[in-house]
């Protein structure tokens, strides 16, 4: 996993990046492409087990009690440990999210609060998690940029919660809005999350119409790649289900990185829920693969 610059001050510098980095600098020459995992499992799932034992390890890993709602208790806290112990290909430790919606900007602020605490504030007083992978995002500015500026306040809450806690811990911020995402989510301070998933659905689609055309949008420019708003190559995570098999996978991941993706994940599971299950190639096959790219 590459680095980030740690705390609100990744706001500011990440501005001067974004000012002084075109597709073809800096972004281009630190992309490469990790592989990062939705398991909406319950600890001990062999999915789970699965990704502690892959190496490399995956660099994220995302863990869903009850779509952020049940408590984050002892065996959850114990899960999350064992995953953060993983050596990526870079020679990093696996990252693990928790899970919290936000029902498109609607959902009160203090109710998404509350469930980033679940994760953040435990009772030993320790973190457990790496940061929050935010749900069920909205994709537009909103009225005067009202949406924007929610999920703005949701990231300054968990950089702010996490360097109280432990200042030595990298925090990460993951929006979800499943789709392309207006650029006003990564304007010069006024950035709300790290990456963001800008593909979420089944491979038939990204391989064919349902890829847009970009990572980011607007209504001037359309859609376009947004690199210049990348300049540590992880802005951008595509999630991919339905893939037929191990060959379309290494398509998928080829494809992904091609688009601006600095993360991915390709799996064989299906609707309902296509995050609750390990592909039928495992997942070394996967991390092994995408260290080769870039």
């Amino acid at each position: 996993m590459r680095t980030y610059t740690k705390g609100l001050l990744a706001l500011a510098f990440s501005s001067v990046l974004t000012l002084t980095s075109g597709a073809s600098g800096a972004a281009a020459d630190s992309r490469g492409l990790e592989i990062a995992v939705p398991a909406y499992v319950w600890p001990g799932d062999p999915m789970l087990t699965g990704l502690q034992t892959a190496s490399p390890a995956a660099s994220v890993v995302v863990l869903n009690p009850g779509n952020g709602d049940t408590p984050f208790n002892a065996a959850w806290q114990a899960q999350a440990d064992t995953l953060r112990g993983g050596t990526t290909a870079t020679g990093a430790k696996t990252k693990v999210l928790g899970y919290v919606h936000t029902d498109n900007a609607a959902r009160p602020l203090a109710g998404v609060k509350a469930s980033v605490d679940n994760y953040l504030r435990t009772v030993d007083g320790k973190l457990h998690v790496d940061g929050i992978f935010f749900d069920v995002v909205s994709r537009d500015c909103g009225p005067g940029n009202s949406s924007r500026d929610y999920y703005l306040a949701l990231r300054q809450y968990v950089q702010s919660t996490v360097d109280a806690l432990d200042p030595a811990v990298q925090e990460l911020v993951v929006d979800n809005p499943g789709t392309a995402i207006a650029d006003c989510y990564l304007e010069p301070g006024h950035r709300t999350a790290d990456t963001f998933v800008t593909y979420e659905g089944n491979y038939a689609n990204y391989i064919g119409a349902g890829w847009l055309g970009g990572n980011v949008f607007n209504l001037t420019a359309g859609y376009y790649s947004g690199a210049t708003f990348d300049p540590s190559g992880t802005a951008f995570w595509h999630l991919v289900y339905g893939v037929p098999g191990a060959p379309q996978m290494r398509t998928t991941l080829d494809t992904a990185f091609t688009r601006g993706a600095g993360y991915a994940y390709a799996t064989d599971d299906i609707l309902a829920n296509p995050w609750d299950a390990a592909p039928s190639w495992g997942f070394a096959a996967q991390t092994s693969y995408a260290a080769t790219i870039g």
